[in-house]
């Protein structure tokens, strides 16, 4: 294969850049740029000269040997200073010498290729690079250590153990399964369709960690919910105004409340005969993040109490997650036992409020983040499942053995795709094009 080359850390100006290179080229590569022919010690920095034309720079260089690296091939890495002109022109020398420019991802994918990590590892090291909350990398560093690998290696031991029965039954069919073996076989594929159900419903919480929640703040115009949405944030991003009808469109902000929650401020909904076009249509928007939403926090004015409008709103929200916030309780002398009470101007009552979120947004269990984490994942595992219900309305007929093994040998199929033992070009190329280039 080519020896490649990239950016590693992300393009612009800072203390450090790292140039990588993978292939049989990288180590004389690197001889040529330090202009020196000496014998590299594997996995030792060394302090060197770099060579650009007539740009000299002290550089860090240390060289992998094959295959105890990342890509599993011969790897140097040049860490030079930050200056991306400096890192462009290291990276043309390169070229010069015989490198290409590598794909996105295709580091981690020689990685996978040359055996070194899984596809759901390497789905893990995507992960963990884009991890923007507590949750979110310890749920991506267990995927890249193999928590989802090992469950299903013990899945696939458990099927090829099954299928060996099965097949051997088939090669010497005077012996015949007994009524006693036909049991055992099928409670192990119940068992075993059991945990693949409970595998596959993780994924809801998966893909929660992974991609957040939305939370839609809604209600009628004035009731404080731009204000509400700055006292979560601790911002001031939401305009505040004693003028009904000030928000017009959607405005966006994150909390981090151990997974990403996306907090929409929306329009103030009422009448809409009443309002202007531009206002119209921010009311429209709000009743769309109503529906888009995991969970909607309805504000009213406790002062005000519950007005025709308000009842409109909850209206919408019935049958859908919501909280009911009682606000401005700081103007008022009185507040309302049944729902949330709340001073967005003095934040009392906010930490009970994030709190609640937390605990409908977050129904995660945080020493537990063995989740599957994208469809491709689920997918695989769903007809992994389905391949055993099949085999379990085949156990019903006379000929088990030639009825089954069909059916136990693609639910094996399903589960060698979760890892990458067997995945088409395609899928390989779509899950590594959405890295990085340097990774």
């Amino acid at each position: 294969m080519e020896t490649i080359v990239a950016l590693a850390t992300p393009a612009g100006n800072s203390g450090v850049a790292v140039i990588r290179l993978s292939g049989e080229k990288s180590k004389d590569i690197l001889k040529s740029i330090i202009n020196e022919n000496i014998d590299f010690k594997p996995r030792y920095m060394y302090l060197k000269k770099i060579y650009c034309d007539n740009i000299v720079d002290d550089a860090l260089v240390v060289y992998f040997q094959a295959p105890n690296s990342y890509t599993g091939e011969d790897v140097v890495e040049i860490q030079s200073h930050g200056g991306y002109f400096l890192a462009q022109k290291i990276i043309e020398k390169c070229l010069q010498l015989g490198a290409i420019m590598a794909t996105p991802g295709e580091f981690s994918k020689r990685a996978f290729i040359n055996g070194k990590m899984s596809i759901d590892q390497a789905e893990g090291v995507m992960d963990i690079i884009n991890a923007e909350s507590m949750m979110q990398a310890e749920q991506a560093s267990n995927l890249l250590q193999g928590s989802l690998k090992k469950q299903i290696e013990n899945y696939q031991d458990e099927l090829t153990d099954m299928l060996a029965d099965i097949e051997a039954k088939i090669d010497y069919p005077e012996y015949e399964y007994t009524e006693s073996e036909t049991n055992n076989l099928i409670n192990r594929m119940k068992d075993l369709k059991s945990e693949l159900e409970n595998l596959v419903q993780t994924s809801n919480n998966g893909l929660k960690i992974k991609n957040g929640v939305i939370v839609a703040i809604v209600g009628a115009p004035n009731v404080g919910k731009s204000s509400s949405l700055n006292a979560l944030t601790n911002s001031t991003k939401a305009i505040v105004t004693n003028i009904a009808g000030t928000t017009r469109d959607v405005l966006h902000e994150t909390l981090d409340l151990g997974i990403p929650v996306t907090l929409i401020d929306t329009a103030g909904i009422r009448d809409e005969n009443n309002v202007d076009k531009v206002e119209e249509i921010g009311i429209n928007y709000s009743k769309q993040s109503i529906e888009q939403a995991d969970l909607s926090i309805f504000v009213y004015d406790i002062n005000q109490g519950i007005q025709e409008e308000d009842q409109m709103i909850l209206n919408l929200l019935e049958g859908r997650k919501h909280l009911v916030i009682a606000n401005k309780t700081d103007l008022a002398n009185k507040k309302d036992e049944n729902v949330f009470n709340l001073s967005a101007e003095t934040r009392e009552g906010l930490d009970e409020l994030r709190e609640a979120i937390k605990n409908i947004v977050c129904e995660i269990s945080p020493e537990n983040l063995d989740y599957v984490t994208n469809t491709r994942q689920t997918s695989c595992l769903q007809r992994a499942k389905q391949a055993l219900e099949r085999a379990l309305v085949a156990s019903k007929e006379e000929q088990i053995q030639d009825l089954i093994s069909i059916d136990v040998k693609d639910a094996l199929l399903s589960l060698d795709e979760v890892t990458g033992e067997v995945i088409t070009d395609d899928i390989l190329n779509n899950i590594f094009e959405h890295f990085c280039i340097g990774k």
